[in-house]
């Protein structure tokens, strides 16, 4: 034993929280409520779970906070129906080792806590990494998230960390929060699909739940909840499609990134000034940023320095700034990168001959997504593949006995798209369309004629 009996950590009655998603999450550790308290955790209710999606689906309010209970939530009943129906009988026969639920519980709670505002978009752009601040946290001796873990004993926050870092030596706990099929995804597809309003999400967790069951090198799944498995791997795939690389959604996301690098530009630039102070900010445009510097950042904290800079005299910073409080979302277009680099030329020089700087106007996104794959062992790096285990304990891999899945496995899908500017198809101003109508039109003309493909209409929203 690493921690103290579970008696010893056992509520004296367990408390609840009332979720949309999973009903009631159910808190029976001490340990798990200390660490809903830290102010660590806490700022994970000031930021969003879905970034820039809010702008494309307004419902999409829902924050890092949520969805970390909701994780927890699932590894609690899943180390439950371990210890109830698959205990381990011998050392190493493949059951369940019930010590073990406390550095689970712990892993799926906190998996998240090093996301910052915008995680993504801003770690591109201060070169942060959500998971090695996660570790950070975790490890750190000044956090209040370190000193509760601590208390279970010396080495319990390490425990923790490895199973973030997946190093973990029971690869049951780490595939339980990390794996193709592990509690992180099957409550963010659940709970993004909720707050959304669409459907895509959406797949029988119950049923996974019931016949999901450790073996000796992970988790694996009845062969007789095939079917759920399967379509669990759908609603991730249609999820991705058309939630999370939802073309505006990007749009902002492509705004937000100009906006951060324009801002650090101006900081630096000692030809140019920014006027309104962006101290919290200073850390990481100087690349000198700490723990603490770090846990200061959230939503509100961005949001608050984009609305100082709508005032800023420097119009690049100014607008884009506007463009994203306001929802000013650029248009896109599909295009082939092979296919399309002389037409996509063409319109930037159109863009710049517009007075627009391309640098902060124009973009090339792209989100490409692997719905699932197998292991192959001539890959550098490999996902852990789902198996399936037939009634006399033999397994097989998911794509296998699924043409569903194997249509989907090993192939990457999504796509690339050029952003630009709304008002070069609809100008805004008379001034404008005296100004750039020539330009207007000769750039509207490219995209009408179908010179930069698309999947299904010339312009998508």
């Amino acid at each position: 034993m690493i921690f103290k009996e579970d008696a010893d950590q056992l509520l004296p009655i367990e408390q609840v929280f009332r979720d949309p998603v999973h009903d009631y999450i159910h808190v029976q550790h001490q340990v798990i409520l200390d660490l809903i308290g830290t102010r660590e955790f806490q700022r994970l209710r000031r930021i969003k779970q879905l970034g820039t999606s809010s702008f494309t689906f307004h419902g999409a309010e829902h924050t890092r906070f949520t969805h970390s209970l909701g994780v927890y939530e699932i590894a609690r009943r899943i180390c439950d129906n371990f210890a109830r129906n698959f205990p381990e009988k011998t050392p190493g026969d493949g059951g369940w080792d019930d010590s073990e639920r406390l550095v689970v519980l712990c892993a799926a709670l906190l998996h998240d806590i090093g996301h910052g505002p915008y995680s993504h978009t801003f770690e591109r752009i201060f070169k942060t990494d959500h998971e090695a601040i996660t570790v950070e946290i975790i490890m750190s001796p000044q956090t209040e998230v370190h000193q509760i873990l601590a208390s279970i004993a010396v080495d319990f926050p390490e425990k923790v960390a490895s199973v973030i870092q997946k190093t973990y030596p029971n690869p049951q706990v780490v595939q339980l929060i990390s794996s193709q099929i592990d509690a992180d995804r099957m409550d963010y597809l659940l709970r993004d699909a909720y707050f959304t309003g669409v459907n895509y999400g959406t797949f029988d967790l119950t049923r996974i739940l019931r016949v999901i069951r450790p073996y000796k090198d992970g988790i694996a799944f009845q062969i007789s909840g095939m079917h759920a498995v399967e379509d669990y791997i759908v609603s991730r795939y249609q999820m991705y499609m058309q939630v999370y690389f939802h073309p505006v959604s990007r749009s902002m996301e492509v705004i937000l990134d100009h906006l951060l690098k324009r801002a650090e530009l101006l900081y630096t630039d000692a030809e140019v000034h920014l006027e309104h102070s962006a101290s919290i900010l200073i850390p990481f445009f100087n690349q000198t940023f700490t723990l603490e510097d770090y846990l200061k950042l959230d939503d509100g904290v961005l949001s608050t320095y984009f609305t100082l800079w709508r005032d800023e005299q420097d119009a690049v910073l100014s607008d884009l700034a506007t463009r994203f409080l306001d929802r000013k979302p650029f248009k896109s277009v599909h295009f082939s990168s092979q296919q399309d680099q002389v037409t996509l030329q063409k319109l930037m020089d159109l863009i710049q001959e517009a007075g627009y700087d391309t640098d902060y106007y124009t973009a090339i996104n792209n989100s490409y997504d692997l719905p699932y794959d197998f292991y192959r062992p001539n890959q550098i790096t490999n996902r852990t593949q789902i198996e399936l285990m037939y009634q006399d304990g033999t397994f097989i891999e998911l794509s296998q006995v699924s043409e569903i899945v194997s249509s989907l496995t090993g192939k990457v899908r999504g796509d690339e798209r050029f952003y630009f500017p709304k008002e070069f198809l609809k100008p805004k101003t008379e001034k404008e369309v005296d100004l750039f109508e020539p330009i207007y039109q000769e750039f509207k003309r490219y995209i009408k004629n179908d010179a930069i493909r698309q999947p299904t209409t010339p312009l998508e929203e």
